[in-house]
């Protein structure tokens, strides 16, 4: 059952959890500069997602997975107030699944989101005692956590006969996911945008890939959003997505730069210059006689890629080997 929005009570939702509303003057003074940036960035990017991706169109009705957590609170804020000025018209509903893990304060998120006015469906289903079942102490718990959300998520889905489902993976999560493919998988792979769900029935999108992370968990404290910590994948410290993360964020405060150049590459694919066969036909290949401006250049350093490295050891003042990266002509 959808259950309708309450009353929108503007002054509760502005108001913080130790009962000082947000129009006093000391929260009024200390955030409100930080907080315009902030949201104009993401609203940006988020709008940017949309727009390259196809995401979202006329009439569709939008399924936002809202899981208490940092990134589905945020995508579901951006996009309500992109709705308002959108220049189609979309509706949105929120769902989340109370899996029924000890200790979740079922009230919370009822409670904010009728607050803000979104039809939502809240879905109780105990998924939390078939995972502590069936995993083993100590192992990974999230590819079955994973599976039985997707399930009950498609479901609900085509019972509300939502046209896309919306998640909350942001740019940190591509970058982690096609490294672990990379590391672990053997494949040039991340999550994708915009997909058709596996089961073949659902679009799934997500309109937070261009956003960072750290942006988001500024967004979410800014605007204090009643999150609800995991207490699945969120205890699990070992997981290599987790240390993957941490190498991503090492890299950027070692290498600035080098993180936005490899989220840019997963948009750049050269299919001619990788070995799949099935994106590019090798059997084919015949001189043409004319230029062409992917052609092999042999024994030669791609000048491209010799003018980005120039670039990035000049504007740190570093050694090119510092950056970890030398020339084939130092060899």
């Amino acid at each position: 059952m959808l259950t309708s929005p309450l009353p929108f009570n503007a002054e509760a939702a502005r108001r913080r959890d130790d009962g000082v509303p947000a129009t006093d003057p000391a929260v009024r003074v200390k955030l409100p500069v930080e907080l315009a940036k902030l949201s104009k960035r993401l609203h940006r990017q988020v709008a940017r997602a949309i727009a390259d991706f196809a995401m979202i169109g006329n009439g569709d009705r939008v399924m936002v997975c809202v899981s208490g957590g940092k990134d589905s609170y945020s995508l579901l804020d951006i996009l309500i107030e992109l709705r308002a000025r959108a220049p189609i018209d979309f509706e949105i509903v929120a769902v989340n699944l109370d899996q029924k893990q000890p200790g979740f304060p079922a009230d919370v998120l009822p409670r904010y989101l009728g607050e803000r006015g979104v039809p939502f469906r809240i879905v109780e289903q105990d998924t939390y005692s078939v995972v502590k079942r069936v995993v083993p102490e100590g192992a990974t718990m999230c590819s079955l956590c994973s599976r039985l959300r997707r399930g009950v998520l498609y479901r609900v889905a085509g019972e509300l006969g939502a046209t896309k489902i919306a998640l909350g993976h942001h740019r940190d999560d591509l970058m982690a996911t096609f490294f672990l493919n990379l590391f672990f998988g053997g494949k040039l792979k991340t999550m994708p945008p915009k997909l058709v769900s596996d089961d073949g029935r659902h679009v799934v999108i997500r309109p937070l890939v261009h956003v960072r992370e750290r942006d988001l968990a500024r967004y979410a404290e800014l605007n204090e959003f009643p999150i609800i910590p995991c207490t699945l994948c969120g205890s699990q410290e070992h997981l290599q997505r987790k240390q993957v993360g941490q190498m991503l964020r090492e890299w950027e405060k070692k290498f600035p730069g080098r993180i936005d150049s490899i989220f840019g590459a997963l948009g750049n694919v050269v299919p001619s210059h990788l070995m799949d066969r099935a994106l590019f036909d090798f059997a084919a290949v015949k001189p043409s006689g004319a230029p062409t401006a992917n052609g092999d250049i042999a024994f030669d350093v791609d000048p491209a890629l010799e003018r980005a490295v120039d670039a990035a050891a000049a504007s740190r003042g570093v050694p090119l080997d510092i950056i970890g990266i030398r020339r084939a002509s130092d060899d």
